[in-house]
């Protein structure tokens, strides 16, 4: 049965504020919580950030003071709701085993999205990025192991693999080569839509987490391995953001940033096994259904525009449904690890000429390959316990990315 949260009689919005104890929500157990739990927290923590902050920026170019007082209304709200989201995560649990899930996140998510994505053009950003953040997960595991013993199978839940694939040295790319095509939101299909929002709020929330985590990791070795993803994710931004469409106004923007809540908080709500979680879950629903029905009456009275001139179809296509993706995480491995981006496009590294701006910024940040941060983690592990550390359910679909005692760094770059 469709929900479409257009057709729902929004609560008294004036009942949209919490107090202390509600805002303060029995966390999840960190080794007793269903990873995929984890995942959903991390997304929709994320997915708040992008709402505030897409709120603050129209705030600032808005003139108008009635309509600025109805952002700060619905921003206020939506500011508790992410403190109420990130405080689920324990006290306990570490600054990398959180970093754990978010990997985790970045390549179930992405995986999902890129099955399911009817546009060629955004699926090749999503298989692109994929590869990267499914390196990332491979690299922070071994530091895990490195200096705190901890095996990152047991944070994962058996459900996603632990193994390289296009190695890190090879995701830094000139900024140029960064920008991707914007995506005519009035064409594409529905769940395009979506998906551009939704992997765009995710993949921010990550930089912003390395970017803020990296100077109060405690070894020299995980802040430099937090530094150097954190300028990978700065990129995996930058694609994803130039995906959104450039000719949508602040009102429709706005509109579709709580349309794009109220279908991730219907997903996460369908989806979710922890009781306490999930019953969080329906609560945001119920406040974002009165978000997005403000947004509408700001559409129409400063826009004069009805929301289904900008979303047609208020019904949810598919719903986001979080299970293993392995098969065919192996299968874009085995197809595009050699891929880098060229302008707005991808193509195999092997194919760039010898003056493409992929080399020239490869010689400057990686002048000396032995101070990357992501391949001393893996030799410091190889040194110390005489092979990397993986969680493989069968051996690496890339030949030369099966050896345990020796890190790759060729590949991908040439």
């Amino acid at each position: 049965m469709s929900f479409n949260p257009f057709n729902e009689t929004p609560e008294n919005s004036e009942k949209l504020f919490m107090d202390w104890k509600t805002i303060y929500p029995e966390s999840y157990s960190k080794l007793g919580a269903d990873p995929f739990t984890k995942t959903r927290v991390i997304l929709m923590n994320g997915t708040e950030y992008e709402a505030v902050w897409f709120s603050h920026q129209f705030f600032r170019h808005c003139k108008d003071n009635d309509l600025r007082r109805q952002l700060e209304f619905v921003r206020k709200s939506e500011q508790q709701q992410q403190k109420r989201i990130a405080c689920l995560k324990p006290k306990d649990e570490s600054v990398l085993e959180t970093t754990i899930a978010y990997e985790q996140l970045a390549v179930e998510l992405t995986a999902i999205l890129a099955q399911r994505e009817p546009d060629k053009y955004v699926k090749a950003a999503l298989d692109f990025a994929l590869l990267e953040d499914f390196d990332h997960l491979y690299r922070y595991a071994d530091l895990l192991d490195l200096e705190h013993g901890i095996k990152s199978d047991m944070l994962v839940g058996g459900y996603t693999e632990i193994t390289p694939a296009r190695p890190t040295i090879a995701h830094h790319r000139h900024p140029y080569d960064d920008v991707r095509r914007p995506v005519n939101f009035k064409k594409c299909a529905p769940i395009t839509k979506l998906d551009v929002a939704i992997i765009t709020a995710a993949e921010q929330q990550t930089m912003n987490y390395y970017m803020n985590q990296c100077a109060f990791y405690e070894s020299d070795l995980g802040r430099r391995l937090y530094q150097e993803i954190a300028m990978v994710e700065e990129q995996h931004v930058t694609q994803y953001g130039s995906l959104m469409d450039v000719n949508e106004g602040w009102l429709e923007c706005w509109l579709n940033h709580e349309y794009t809540e109220c279908y991730l908080y219907y997903s996460c709500w369908k989806d979710e096994t922890d009781k306490n979680v999930k019953k969080i879950w329906e609560q945001c629903l119920r406040q974002e259904i009165v978000h997005l029905h403000i947004a509408a009456e700001a559409l129409k009275k400063y826009g004069k525009k009805e929301w289904q001139q900008v979303i047609p179809a208020g019904d949810f296509p598919e719903l986001l449904h979080f299970a293993p993706q392995e098969g065919y995480i192996r299968k874009v491995i085995a197809e595009t690890v050699e891929n880098t981006a060229l302008r707005e496009d991808y193509v195999d590294v092997h194919r760039l000429g010898a003056d493409a701006d992929f080399f020239k910024y490869q010689k400057a940040v990686n002048s000396n390959d032995k101070l990357v941060a992501s391949h001393q983690v893996i030799r410091a592990h190889i040194d110390n316990m005489g092979q990397d550390y993986r969680a493989e359910h069968a051996e690496n679909p890339i030949p030369s990315l099966r050896c345990r005692t020796e890190d790759n760094i060729k590949l991908g770059r040439r």
